[in-house]
């Protein structure tokens, strides 16, 4: 199972975040030192959470500049909401910058309010992203397309510049949707995706669903994100991480389809339960949702996630914590990574 780093950081609007981006290109750095396959930014829009990154090829594009080894990932362009030339384009340029280290994954975009751009496609936004997959592959091969231009007369165009890999790698983004697991298998693509929807019993039966859809040359891929924060002890990790999650958490988990919060509807609860039910989803998520603790609390999880079927574990370490923490648990979690792999082979 491999590692790779995630970045999916709060814009900390209200004055607890400076230098938004140091933790990223900090992180970048040290993966690229350590052995990590990957650095993940992912693309949101006019939300405090996730927010800084509205365009992923931007962000791997400073990746790359900073790197030298690690593969540099989009986690997930929102295909509806984007032209796919443009898609190509700018991350041809990342392609040839990084001397092809560049992946993209692909997603449908989640709640309504964040779809605005444009909000008379998030209807169709599924069928959308299945055409923006197959035009960017089809550009990134450097395959021509008739074009009009602004006097309307159509010519026969490619991308420049040339991407330096002759196929993009491709990843489609689930939030647990069994047939996002099985699209992902048709069209030979990685599978993204996280546990804020689903519990690790649901996750297994998906990737089950994938691999018997799978369609691909190369091997499939199953890459599980999980929020990260490594320290001395449980409890002082615990008490770290749990203002940040409810800071920037609860609103993605009151739009969440899944199960952290089941059968509720936060519009009816009164603001003191609403509390209550936000922080018994943390501390179901805290447990069951991330690596979280010390290094052997977090192999436990590894252990977990290896044995239904994930080939990766994404770490997402931007939880809002600050960034000097974080970067000193990175060598706890290198840790992590080598003895649990080394453990691994070991065993055969």
């Amino acid at each position: 199972m491999d590692f790779s780093l995630f970045c999916f950081a709060h814009d900390g609007a209200d004055g607890t975040r400076q230098m938004p981006y140091n933790l990223l290109l900090e992180g970048a750095r040290f993966a690229d030192r350590h052995g990590f396959a990957a650095v993940w930014t992912p693309e949101r829009h006019l939300h405090p959470f996730g927010g800084i990154h509205p365009n992923p090829a931007l962000t791997g594009a400073a990746v790359a500049a900073v790197t030298d080894r690690v593969e540099i990932r989009a986690g997930s362009v929102v295909g509806p909401l984007r032209d796919p030339i443009r898609i190509a384009e700018e991350w041809a340029v990342v392609d040839n910058l990084s001397e092809g280290r560049t992946a993209l994954s692909f997603g449908p975009g989640w709640p309504g309010p964040d779809f605005v751009l444009p909000p008379e496609d998030y209807s169709q936004r599924r069928e959308a992203l299945l055409r923006t997959i197959n035009a960017v592959r089809r550009l990134w091969r450097q395959e021509t397309f008739e074009l009009a231009d602004g006097t309307a007369q159509p010519a026969a165009k490619r991308i420049h510049p040339a991407p330096v890999r002759p196929e993009v790698p491709v990843w489609l983004m689930s939030a647990g949707s069994t047939e996002t697991c099985r699209t992902a298998g048709r069209l030979g693509a990685g599978l993204l995706t996280h546990l804020l929807c689903q519990n690790l019993e649901e996750l297994a039966e998906k990737i089950s669903i994938y691999r018997e859809s799978y369609t691909g040359t190369e091997a499939p891929r199953v890459a599980l994100m999980l929020p990260t924060f490594l320290g001395q002890d449980r409890e002082t990790v615990r008490e770290t991480v749990r203002v940040p999650f409810l800071r920037t958490k609860a609103g993605l988990l009151l739009q969440a389809p899944g199960d952290l919060l089941p059968g509720m509807d936060p519009d009816n609860l009164d603001p003191e339960d609403l509390d209550f039910v936000v922080e018994q989803a943390f501390d179901r998520y805290f447990e069951t949702g991330g690596l979280f603790g010390h290094v052997e609390d977090a192999a436990r999880m590894l252990d977990r996630v290896a044995e239904i079927g994930v080939d990766e574990v994404a770490c997402m370490i931007d939880l809002d914590v600050e960034s000097g923490s974080v970067l000193a648990g990175l060598d706890r979690l290198a840790t992590l990574k080598d003895t649990w792999q080394t453990s691994r082979a070991a065993a055969g």
